[in-house]
């Protein structure tokens, strides 16, 4: 593939990853020829790697560990950091001083900003009054909220005491919501009385109603005012004011607590059937996210890091993490596309933001729009551009540096929910090759393997981990024996990390992700993934989105494509044969679909992803497992029984 960047020499002689080197070098006597070599030592001596990351990110902590590593040979039994004891909210508020700490955006135009002494004075108020309820180590507190100070604010303050933290984006309706913290029973839950988006004001009270009345568990249950709606209040529905108190900060105390005590419950989609609830521990998943801020992306005090996210989806336990490495964390809230296609950028220049993170349909999307920030915007500080959610196709790489910024650091990131970080990723000392993931994350063995369990390169197969790393799962919540969280991961190969992701290591050791495993197409018993197809498709001007799934056909699967169309086209021969002939052009034959029909709308989980197991259930008359997971479960109506699937 094509280089399309390359850092400067300068760039990587300042980057947080040589000094990281150049102390490997000072320790343990290790030079390291390129970046290779420094991945196959991070993966061939765990304990000093991981070591020396925390002695780097400078992790408070009141007890070291007397083992870094033991039972190391086996993902399950294996103990990182046995003694050592810490607390997550502390590491990320780090300062007490005037400098920038959060800036909160809303997509109507109100800013917040808070100094790290504010936030800190902030956690402290509201600590003290989840003690008061009663909320002690262990116990769950939940989040029904926006993307707003007042959920770092939450979150902090319930990790600072030793509770476990689990968030929503309020869009879920209440039996999604339920399906969530219904399994985890939280004490208190922090809800919204509404939220913008798209120009609207979303009133949520009603369903602030339903889940106090559903969530027996919940002793109290707080309003945060983001829009301005008068929420009536009882005995267990109370501001957020209210809730606080109006005295005087008081002591905030950090509980020391082992390496891997509990922190968040993450949920699955939900697609196939009531989310799974992942639970993470505080050690693993603050030293893989410093890792990852650091050594990979470059973060430093000084910078303004911005993801576009919601509350449900991990990117934003992602981004919350940044405060630990002591930049300002920069929140927004609403449409990325209003009041125009421009507005991220906008906010972008305003805030001087050094990292931005996007989903790669927003790239997409921009360029469908025709927006070209080259030319309207500033982007002087913008120095690294993430993308993740979806891969990303070579033309929104190529548009990056036609149309955004020449001298960036592309990365397009890939992990998920089950680890809460990333398996491959960026480096801004690697040059960005068009469509390819630059690297696999240091300390993680992550190879490539085919269906007879061997590891390929420049052939597709499943994307594995073969080694324990920290960030693993503490295991699922209610699943007392382990059988779910093995089943989930360790069954395809027995006893080596499955992802799920169907992708390639490339011949420069990049990687390129493919699609799900679980949605690969096999006509004629090929594989292909998804994301090949999706890439040709969308390259169309009059294609806007796609969705590709297979469906059961004569003892076979042939290959079934739905199309959005840009306003005012509608599918007829002529269209149809030009995709077919870009499709079959670009890939191969197998690659064609068989069918290609027009849809306005495409079913999406609520974290955004196009939801293709729905889709293909649908198609094949299969019951879709749970239509409150999906951000737009009308949208399957047009999938089922179509009659130009019957022959």
């Amino acid at each position: 593939m094509p280089t399309l960047w390359t850092p400067s020499p300068d760039r990587v002689q300042q980057s947080n990853l040589k000094r990281f080197e150049e102390r490997l070098n000072t320790i343990y006597d290790e030079r390291f020829a390129d970046y290779g070599a420094l991945h196959q030592w991070s993966t061939t001596h765990p304990e000093a790697f991981w070591q020396s990351v925390w002695e780097f990110a400078d992790v408070r902590h009141s007890e070291p560990a007397t083992t870094v590593l033991s039972n190391g040979d086996q993902f399950i039994g294996a103990k990182w950091f046995e003694g050592a004891r810490l607390n997550f909210a502390e590491n990320l508020l780090r300062r007490r001083d005037d400098k920038p700490a959060i800036i909160g955006r809303l997509e109507n135009g109100q800013r917040i900003e808070l100094s790290w002494g504010e936030l800190y004075d902030a956690v402290a108020r509201t600590a003290a009054a989840l003690r008061a309820s009663g909320v002690s180590e262990g116990d769950r507190v939940a989040g029904l909220l926006p993307n707003v100070p007042e959920t770092v604010i939450a979150m902090l303050a319930t990790t600072s005491i030793g509770a476990v933290w689990s968030s929503c984006s309020p869009d879920f309706g209440a039996n999604s919501v339920m399906d969530r913290f219904g399994q985890i029973s939280p004490k208190v839950l922090f809800v919204c009385d509404g939220y913008f988006y798209n120009g609207k004001t979303i009133d949520c009270r009603s369903k602030v109603a339903e889940l106090a009345d559903a969530l027996e568990s919940a002793v109290s249950v707080v309003t945060v005012p983001v829009v301005g709606l008068e929420v009536a209040t009882n005995s267990s529905i109370v501001g957020w004011s209210q809730f606080l108190g109006d005295e005087s900060p008081p002591e905030l105390i950090f509980a020391q607590l082992p390496f891997d005590h509990p922190l968040y419950i993450m949920f699955s989609s939900g697609t196939t059937g009531v989310p799974k609830c992942i639970v993470h521990g505080a050690g693993g998943t603050l030293l893989q996210h410093v890792k990852e801020h650091q050594l990979h992306t470059g973060l430093r005090p000084e910078d303004v890091l911005f993801y576009f996210t919601t509350c449900g989806w991990m990117m934003w336990n992602w981004l919350v993490s940044g405060l630990a490495s002591e930049a300002t964390l920069l929140l927004y809230d609403g449409s990325p596309f209003y009041p125009n296609a421009e507005s991220l950028w906008d906010i972008c220049d305003e805030e001087g933001v050094n990292i931005m993170g996007v989903g790669a349909k927003f790239i997409s999307a921009t360029e469908k729009a025709d927006v070209k920030p080259r030319q309207s915007h500033r982007l002087s500080n913008l120095r690294t551009l993430l993308s993740t959610g979806s891969p990303l196709s070579h033309e929104s790489f190529r548009f990056v540096y036609n149309d955004v910024k020449q001298d960036l650091c592309l990365a397009s990131i890939s992990g998920g929910t089950d680890i809460i970080s990333c398996f491959a990723l960026g480096n801004e000392c690697l040059p960005v090759n068009e469509g390819e993931l630059q690297c696999p994350g240091l300390g993680l063995a992550v190879e490539v393997w085919d269906e007879d369990g061997q590891p390929v390169v420049g052939t597709k197969g499943d994307l594995v981990c073969t080694k324990p790393f920290p960030c693993t799962p503490l295991g699922f919540w209610n699943d007392a024996d382990g059988s779910r969280y093995r089943a989930a991961y360790f069954e395809h190969f027995p006893g080596i990390w499955a992802q799920g992701d169907y992708a390639e290591v490339t011949t420069n050791g990049g990687f390129i992700i493919h699609g799900r495993s679980d949605a690969v197409l096999n006509p004629g018993g090929v594989r292909i993934g998804t994301a090949e197809i999706y890439r040709q498709v969308e390259s169309l001007e009059d294609v806007e989105e796609s969705i590709c799934v297979g469906q059961d056909w004569n003892n076979d699967v042939r290959v079934v494509l739905f199309v959005v169309l840009r306003p005012g086209v509608e599918l007829n021969d002529a269209l149809s044969d030009e995709i077919r002939q870009q499709i079959r052009r670009e890939t191969t034959p197998r690659h064609v679909p068989a069918k290609i029909i027009q849809v306005t709308d495409i079913p999406r989980t609520r974290s955004g992803k196009i939801a293709e197991i729905a889709v293909r259930n649908a198609i094949n008359g299969k019951p879709v497992g749970n239509r409150d997971a999906l951000s737009n479960p009308e949208a399957l109506a047009q999938y089922a029984g179509l009659p130009q699937l019957s022959s």
